[in-house]
């Protein structure tokens, strides 16, 4: 890990992987809507709108998977003091509130003719909608702080402490009496649902899988120059009041 302590060295790579990312994100994401949206049938109890699974269950899986990497780099930060560790989580933190924010409102749209209302304090909703505040919080404490080493600090810290929330929302469905039904992907065994809906909902999931990756490269390359062009702008202030304490 060390050896993309650089920014240089992670520059450079980050500049070969992008185009990667961004084309499979491209390709994954037209075939899996086909699938999704053509060639996978309507379910036999939901209908048609079975489909919003597709980008339902995807965003959710996501909000979990970014939540777990920003916690994972926040760790890194405080432990390691790895230069890049906190800008990882700084910037995994808005596209991981994204894809939550994106799973509630396909949750609703969906809730709506399958329970008969938009919203319910059902164990898993209400442990999604605490991960969404927890990303909000992580946001609001970065730029809480004039000292962005302070900011930075207190959002690991948050991250680290909001991880307890991640096993709660998987296994949510287990634990308490909810409206969700429980995991018919990831159980042992085969997994429940039917590979003709299964294809499409895991080539959607790897599609914004690689579309974190894109944006999250993204996101660190801009905060890196944003980073270099306040070392600058502060030499330039020091310089600047040498300057005048000379004269």
């Amino acid at each position: 890990m060390h050896r993309f302590a650089n920014p240089a060295r992670f520059l450079r790579l980050s500049a070969v992987l992008l185009p990667w990312f961004a084309w499979a994100t491209a390709l994954l994401t037209a075939i899996g809507l086909y699938y999704a949206l053509f060639a996978s049938p309507a379910d036999y109890q939901q209908g048609e709108t079975v489909r919003i699974m597709y980008v339902h269950v995807p965003a959710a899986w996501m909000g979990l998977f970014v939540y777990t990497n920003m916690a994972i780099a926040s760790a890194v930060a405080l432990i390691w003091k790895h230069p890049l560790a906190d800008v990882a989580a700084k910037a995994s933190a808005p596209i991981g509130a994204a894809f939550t924010f994106l799973c509630l409102v396909t949750g609703a749209l969906w809730g709506k003719p399958m329970w008969g209302t938009w919203w319910a304090w059902d164990a898993r909703l209400t442990s999604m909608l605490i991960l969404l505040f927890l990303y909000l919080g992580h946001m609001a404490l970065v730029n809480a702080f004039d000292d962005p080493t302070r900011g930075a600090k207190a959002a690991a810290i948050l991250a680290l402490a909001g991880f307890i929330n991640v096993p709660v929302i998987k296994w949510s469905v287990d634990w308490w009496n909810t409206l969700h039904q429980p995991a018919s992907v990831t159980r042992v065994g085969l997994p429940a649902i039917d590979p003709s809906m299964l294809v499409p909902l895991l080539l959607m999931a790897v599609a914004f899988t690689t579309y974190f990756g894109t944006v999250l490269l993204l996101r660190i390359r801009s905060e890196i120059a944003a980073q270099k062009l306040r070392n600058i702008r502060m030499a330039q202030v020091r310089s600047a009041g040498h300057a005048r304490s000379a004269a």
